[in-house]
C-alpha cells in the first residue's frame, strides 16, 4: 500500500488562504475559485450539509469519488489549516471500460488528481492524500473523522462496490467517526424493481440504509436540507434528465421545465459504526 502525494505546492491563479488562518466556511464559499460552482449552492446547500455532517476545520475528512471537484473546492480549503482532506476512488483494475481511452483516464486518476488538486482547490497539494481503495495506506486506519459520499451510492450499488467502499470507510474511521451521504432519492412508495434493479440514479432510502447496515453501520440522523419537492424523481431517462446534466439536449421542448425544477430531490443521511 502507498500514499500518493503531490510533492510541491502549485502556483495558483487565485490566492490561497494564509497558512496561519483557519478559514470560515463562509470565506471558503465566497472564494474566487468557486465562481463557477456557486450557482449550484442553492441545490447542494454546502453550509447546511456540512454542518449536519458535523464537519469542522480541524478534522480529517475523506471524500469518496470527488469527480469534478465541486465539494473538493469546499472541503480542501476548509480543512487546510489543522485538518486534512483525503480523496479516494474504487480500484481502477476492477472496472469494466467501454474503450481504451476511458480505461486510461480511470487508471490515471490518482496521479492526475494529485497533480491538479492544489490549483483546483487553492491549497498546498502536499497536504492532500489521494489513493485508490486497494492502495489505502495502513496508517489511515482509525484516523478519519468523516467519510463523505456525495451522489455516488447508486453507482456503488449497481457496480456491486458498496460493500468494498464501506468496509474501507469503517476501517478508516475513528471509533466516533461517521459517514455522511447525499443521494438522489426515489419517490415515496417506489418499488425496488423500478428504482433498485434499474439504473435511474435515484435510490430508495430504505435500500441505502440496508446497504450500510449490512456493512456494520447504523443510521444516526437524517436531514431534509437537500430535498427538492419539485422533482417527481420519475424521469424515464433518470436523474440525468435534470440539471446539471440535462441529458435530453437543448432541443428538448421540456428543457425549461427541467431547469425550473433544478437539481434532484436528495436524501441526506448520517451513519455511525454499529456496536
Amino acid at each position: 500500500m502507498r500514499i500518493l502525494l503531490a510533492t510541491a505546492a502549485l502556483a495558483f491563479a487565485v490566492p490561497a488562504i494564509a497558512d496561519d488562518h483557519t478559514a470560515t466556511l463562509d470565506e471558503v464559499l465566497a472564494a474566487d475559485l468557486r465562481n463557477d460552482d456557486r450557482a449550484r449552492d442553492q441545490y447542494r446547500n454546502p453550509t447546511e450539509t456540512l454542518e449536519f455532517f458535523g464537519v469542522e476545520p480541524g478534522m480529517t475528512v475523506a471524500e469518496f469519488g470527488p469527480g469534478g471537484g465541486w465539494y473538493t473546492r469546499v472541503l480542501a480549503p476548509y480543512l487546510s489549516n489543522g485538518g486534512r482532506y483525503i480523496a479516494f476512488q474504487p480500484d481502477s483494475d476492477g472496472q469494466d471500460y467501454r474503450d481504451r481511452a476511458q480505461e486510461a483516464r480511470a487508471k490515471g486518476w490518482t496521479e492526475r488528481f494529485t497533480t491538479t488538486v492544489g490549483e483546483m482547490a487553492g491549497v498546498n497539494a502536499a497536504n492532500v492524500t489521494v489513493f485508490e481503495i486497494d492502495e489505502m495506506p495502513e496508517e489511515l486506519a482509525g484516523t478519519v473523522d468523516r467519510v463523505l459520499i456525495f451522489r455516488s451510492m447508486h453507482g456503488l450499488n449497481m457496480g456491486n462496490e458498496a460493500d468494498t467502499v464501506l468496509k474501507a470507510a469503517r476501517m478508516m474511521l475513528k471509533d466516533n467517526g461517521m459517514v455522511g451521504v447525499v443521494q438522489h432519492r426515489a419517490p415515496d412508495g417506489a418499488s425496488y424493481d423500478d428504482y433498485g434493479a434499474r439504473q435511474r440514479g435515484y435510490m430508495r432510502t430504505q435500500d441505502v440504509v440496508a446497504i450500510f447496515e449490512a456493512a456494520g453501520f447504523e443510521l444516526a440522523d437524517t436531514s431534509e436540507v437537500n430535498a427538492n419537492p419539485k422533482d417527481p424523481a420519475n424521469w424515464e431517462g433518470g436523474v440525468w434528465t435534470l440539471p446539471p446534466v440535462l441529458a435530453t439536449g437543448a432541443d428538448d421542448p421540456r428543457r425549461a421545465e427541467y431547469q425550473a425544477i433544478g437539481e434532484s430531490d436528495r436524501m441526506t443521511l448520517l451513519f455511525r459504526k454499529a456496536d
